[in-house]
């Protein structure tokens, strides 16, 4: 333990990498643009710069903290600073804040207010560059990238991929795809890590609300909306609501008000993925199949795969996603002239906390005899947008239920939405009994645990099973390189590309830290206890569409013909 004077107050110090985060303990919000704990430091910004007893200036991100060390943070001289870097950085940048995407949720229009910038005194001579809308899931803007390098370091660091980078040198210096070439004929995955990590709008969401609120003016549509487990979970702190407060209820209410026909959950989904999924599995254990087993849930884990690792395709579970699983399943109802005496068209709309859904939505297989299963994706951020216009009181709702048939889902399915969800609802699918002894149980064998990279053994009938849990794309490549090789074997591996999961995903709100990705992985396995039902294969309506609509049909509209991963 060591102590560092801060603004002339004495503050103890144990194993923290850097001064930053000892003055941010302080209780001093330093302001930065290029930091962030769970990336490399890159000390670009220069706005964390502090002063010690001598009036020398160096960055606290990248300072090793000294027992002793005498530190200032607030002083005129630093104020000037950070003030000029944050109006140089305004000189060369695009300035439509009234019609940007990140508007009142970009971080340097927020330090600009901060530090009083009520005008930019430097003209803008860069040239204007041309946007990338060439991917489905993220938009890229040149002119409002201030080189922080995050979205680099992300795609890099965390997901593996590298499908940004820098290129040319000072004020040339741009952050761009190999040879300045579209997102979308890169690898990128459009996991949406990068536009989580970028403080301004240079990469934002590739929107479909106007779509979406196009349709819902139209009599002759039916607009059904499916709700995937970690919205709710995330709709609420943007209303005032205490963080990680499971919503579904008001998300129901909001949605019928706005105009959707129906809503259903995606855990009803999801139910029918374990359904399949650990039907598929048992098969291959028990009768020599090819494992280990790799989940098929995650749209942007599943390019991974198809991009890097092509050898192991035939691992991937054939299943569809809850996603895909439920709109092929509402639009089959539909189609029956018993279910829709009016004739009308159905659309899916699925809100979801992944831009990689949108990317998703649109594969070859995601179509059923021709016709596009889910015909717009809206992610989380999208769907508290339309709220907002709206101008509906969110927090004011009284809660309502999902719509039947499709409604109803298994605590099981709600789980999905955390890092090792699909693992432990399998578990519960494969194991006997649904006591809370054996619920906790299956909730204790190390799938639950918080690292990235989960890896522990379960018993089934004369066998262990070897299962790993991964998040992150950077260590999902790490471990398939060790199945590869021989060095590690697995009966299943489950991967999301998000660390923690879909709480985490591209889709949802920006600004999470370290309380908020608790209280939304808390509002999971909560909204998961309260649930009545709590295994896929005891929620009554999945067991009644077996025996109904869906015999015969069950590979037709859960499971892909064919590996297709964009």
């Amino acid at each position: 333990m060591g102590v560092i004077t801060i603004d002339g107050r004495k503050v103890e110090f144990t194993d923290e990498k850097n001064l930053l985060t000892i003055i941010r303990k302080a209780g001093i919000d330093i302001p930065t643009l290029c930091y962030h704990s769970e990336l490399s430091t890159f000390g670009a910004c220069r706005l964390c710069m502090v002063e010690d007893e001598r009036g020398k200036m160096f960055a606290s991100c990248s300072e090793v903290p000294r027992d002793g060390m005498v530190i200032r943070t607030n002083t005129e001289k630093l104020r000037k600073y950070r003030k000029l870097i944050i109006e140089l950085l305004l000189a060369a940048h695009c300035r439509d804040c009234l019609t940007c995407e990140k508007s009142g949720d970009c971080n340097l229009q927020t330090l600009a207010k901060r530090f009083g910038i009520m005008r930019v005194r430097f003209k803008n001579y860069k040239e204007q560059m041309p946007l990338d809308f060439s991917s489905p899931s993220i938009v890229r803007d040149p002119n409002k990238c201030i080189l922080c390098g995050n979205c680099v370091r992300v795609c890099s660091e965390l997901q593996g991929i590298e499908a940004i980078n820098f290129a040319n040198r000072g004020a040339e210096a741009m952050v761009m795809p190999a040879f300045d070439k579209p997102i979308a004929e890169t690898d990128c995955v459009n996991c949406g890590q990068c536009r989580v990590y970028c403080p301004t709008g240079a990469i934002s969401i590739h929107h479909n609300r106007t779509e979406v609120w196009n349709l819902l003016g139209d009599p002759d549509v039916r607009v059904i909306a499916q709700v995937a487990p970690a919205v709710r979970v995330a709709v609420g702190a943007a209303f005032g609501l205490p963080r990680g407060k499971s919503v579904m209820g008001k998300i129901a209410n909001v949605l019928r008000r706005i105009g959707f026909d129906e809503v259903y959950d995606t855990a009803f989904g999801a139910d029918l993925t374990i359904m399949e999924e650990a039907s598929e599995f048992v098969d291959r254990v028990e009768n020599g199949g090819t494992l280990p087993l790799l989940t098929s849930c995650c749209p942007a884990w599943v390019k991974y795969v198809g991009d890097q690792f092509p050898d192991l395709t035939p691992n991937v579970s054939t299943c569809r996603s809850p996603q895909g699983m439920l709109s092929a399943v509402t639009k089959e109802y539909y189609r029956d002239p018993a279910n829709n005496p009016d004739g009308r068209r159905t659309v899916m709309v699925s809100i979801m906390p992944c831009t990689a859904k949108k990317m998703e939505a649109k594969r070859p297989n995601s179509f059923t005899e021709g016709e596009q299963d889910t015909d717009y994706v809206l992610t989380t951020t999208e769907l508290i947008d339309m709220i907002r216009t709206s101008g509906i009181d969110f927090a004011d709702l009284e809660p309502e239920a999902s719509d039947i048939p499709f409604g109803l889902g298994s605590g099981g399915g709600v789980i999905f939405g955390v890092s090792g969800g699909v693992t432990e609802a399998v578990l519960r699918r494969i194991t006997e009994g649904h006591d809370q002894e054996t619920l906790d149980r299956i909730a204790g064998c190390g799938v639950r645990e918080d690292e990235f990279i989960r890896e522990f053994s379960v018993p089934y009938k004369d066998r262990e099973l070897n299962i790993c849990v991964v998040s992150g794309l950077a260590d999902a490549g790490k471990v398939m390189n060790q199945v590869r090789s021989g060095e590690k074997h697995f009966d299943l591996i489950e991967v999301m590309a998000c660390r923690r999961g879909c709480i985490m995903g591209g889709g949802q709100p920006r600004l999470a830290g370290d309380r908020t990705k608790a209280a939304r992985r808390d509002g999971i396995y909560k909204a998961d206890h309260s649930s009545v039902i709590r295994k896929c294969n005891e929620n009554p309506t999945i067991l009644s569409l077996y025996d109904g609509m869906l015999k015969g049909r069950e590979h037709k509209l859960l499971h892909n013909e064919q590996f297709c991963a964009d």
